[in-house]
């Protein structure tokens, strides 16, 4: 017998999921040695993300037994660190098995005499470290894939102070987890049955905190179109249009209303993608209406669209992130010790805002970094009214120290109240500060060898780092995987540096243009990281200047000429956003 027919023996010895054991049986049945070693071979990660896979039988996948394993390691550390006590919220969304999930993580801690905070009912992310916060819980659970496809699941982990959890939780809680892999109990309906619910009360009162903290609309609150991308957010955002008396605003799209794990009419329900608003606008048009709100499934991100002069108008997640950072920024600038926050990807234009109202500091990528940077901050006594990701992600941590869509929604609506017009408002902004044009995309990698090499070569283009790239002068060079960084006296990063995982910064001067002085650029600035979830390699590049045509050539240029002198590696291809560009798959 092979090892990896011991392991799939094994698996059946301890799985009592009948969908999953039949699915292992089959494979030994047939002799799928490929497809066995593919699901045993490796053990699907913990990480500071928890878990995210496709879902199916096996250690590399997300199911029933997967769950049970990691919900008794993670009990176990809340056991060693002495805070079990406090208990554990527990929430889920609409995907496939999610509830099912739930069940039996809650099952498990129950099993440990740990107990457990339930939400009885679909809830969008947030509330999981809402929950944790106003209970005083010691750890949440959120079981959702956010916005990956529908064969996806995951189990999301938030630590006592309503945050994501970061290192070295992560690795304590894998630890933990390959030291209890015998389930306890597969008793799912014990879990629920023993575990407090929790829905209404605490429904109560994230809504209470987010109305106050939104404030009215007024006369001026904008008509607009809602989809929760067959997701959870529709319940929440109708509640939340009750209670501030402005349900009339807002019209829904049928197709997309109601819980769909499907996603029948999306091909991935990310409202970053291209075609993932398509219904949404044409119930705009249809409707008369020239503003479109949009969640992700777990609602969690918040997306915008806008039309204008007939053409529709899909915002970044930076410039909304902008939009929100003046809004916010200026109303509470009584606080003369606020910061706002952002990541190392995000654009530089929040920096170049930040006037003597606010400063502007930088985290990592991540919810976990600015989560809890703001904790940090507002122990030190700062008041943080706002921070951002550009992939979609807005925090106010007033309400929450987490990305939230529904407050997204609400703060937005609210200051629309104020602008009329977001497109507008935002023209404003680049005519007072510089136009910024974002270019971000990706390349799929093979594995993670070829990877590592794609990096390794870029590394070698000089010594510290190369002088030129893209035809433009290298102003500096931040290696957060070597810990390096050319800008600093000692040559050390004042972010945090990993050799485990990959990523590089740099800054470029601009480049002059011979046709018009107003058509000369300030720079480039660019990150390229592997991605920590997916086989990708991911570039952010941003374009600073004083006109619209100029950042747009000189992001469109330097995107084209890296992926060319950086990216022309064998085994990469490119996820073509931009049709403008001619980028080498």
């Amino acid at each position: 017998m092979t090892k990896v027919e011991d392991l799939a023996r094994e698996w059946l010895r301890l799985d009592r999921d009948e969908e999953t054991s039949s699915e292992i049986r089959e494979l030994l049945e047939q002799q799928h040695f490929t497809e066995l070693e593919a699901r045993f071979s490796t053990r699907l990660a913990f990480g500071t993300a928890g878990l995210r896979a496709q879902m199916g039988a096996g250690y590399s996948r997300i199911n029933s037994l997967t769950i049970i394993q990691t919900s008794q390691g993670l009990a176990a550390y809340l056991l060693k660190e002495g805070i079990a006590s406090r208990g554990i919220v527990i929430g889920y969304d609409a995907r496939h098995n999610s509830k099912k999930f739930a069940e039996l993580a809650a099952a498990a801690f129950i099993a440990k005499a740990i107990p457990v905070w339930w939400y009885e009912d679909l809830v969008h992310t947030p509330m999981v470290p809402f929950g944790v916060k106003e209970l005083g819980a010691a750890a949440g659970i959120m079981i959702t894939a956010s916005h990956n496809p529908a064969q996806d699941n995951g189990y999301k982990v938030y630590g006592s102070n309503g945050c994501q959890i970061n290192t070295p939780v992560d690795a304590y809680i894998a630890a933990a987890i390959i030291e209890n892999l015998e389930p306890v109990t597969w008793d799912a309906e014990k879990g629920t049955s023993s575990g407090k619910h929790i829905l209404n009360p605490m429904k109560d009162k994230y809504f209470e905190r987010l109305c106050k903290f939104a404030g009215p609309c007024g006369p001026h609150h904008p008509r607009f179109v809602y989809t929760p991308m067959h997701g959870v957010g529709n319940v929440f955002m109708n509640e939340v249009m009750e209670l501030l008396g402005t349900t009339q605003f807002m019209t829904v799209v049928g197709e997309q209303a109601q819980p769909d794990p499907n996603f029948p009419t999306v091909k991935y329900p990310n409202p970053e993608e291209v075609g993932a608003l398509d219904l949404a606008k044409t119930t705009a048009d249809r409707e008369g209406t020239s503003l479109v709100l949009a969640n992700d499934p777990d609602a969690d991100r918040f997306a915008v669209a806008e039309k204008v002069n007939g053409q529709w108008k899909q915002l970044t997640g930076d410039q909304v992130g902008v939009l929100f950072a003046q809004f916010n920024g200026k109303s509470q600038a009584r606080h003369t010790s606020q910061r706002l926050l952002t990541t190392a990807v995000s654009s530089q234009m929040l920096s170049v805002m930040a006037e003597i109202d606010y400063t502007v500091e930088e985290t990592l990528t991540g919810f976990k970094w600015l989560g809890n940077r703001a904790l940090t901050l507002e122990q030190e006594g700062k008041y943080i009214p706002f921070a951002y990701e550009e992939a979609l992600g807005y925090m106010f941590p007033h309400v929450v120290h987490d990305k939230d869509g529904i407050a997204a929604a609400v703060l937005f609506l609210r200051a629309c109240a104020d602008w009329g017009s977001p497109w507008a408002r935002l023209q404003r902004l680049y005519q007072r500060f510089g136009y910024f044009e974002t270019m971000n995309t990706y390349w799929r990698s093979p594995d993670l060898t070829t990877t590592a090499e794609v990096f390794k070569m870029v590394r070698a283009l000089g010594k510290p780092f190369p002088t030129h790239v893209a035809g433009r002068k290298v102003l500096r060079w931040r290696d957060l995987t070597t810990a390096y960084d050319s800008s600093t006296v000692d040559n050390q990063p004042e972010l945090p540096s990993s050799s485990s995982s990959q990523m590089i910064t740099c800054w470029l001067e601009g480049a002059s243009s011979h046709s018009s002085s107003s058509l000369q650029d300030n720079g480039v600035r660019f990150t390229v990281r592997a991605s920590g979830t997916e086989p990708k390699i991911k570039i952010y590049l941003e374009c600073q200047s004083r006109s619209e045509e100029a950042a747009t050539n000189g992001a469109a240029e330097a995107l084209s000429r890296i992926s060319r002198e950086w990216f022309g590696f064998p085994g990469l291809a490119i996820e073509q956003k931009y049709e403008h560009l001619a980028i080498p798959a």
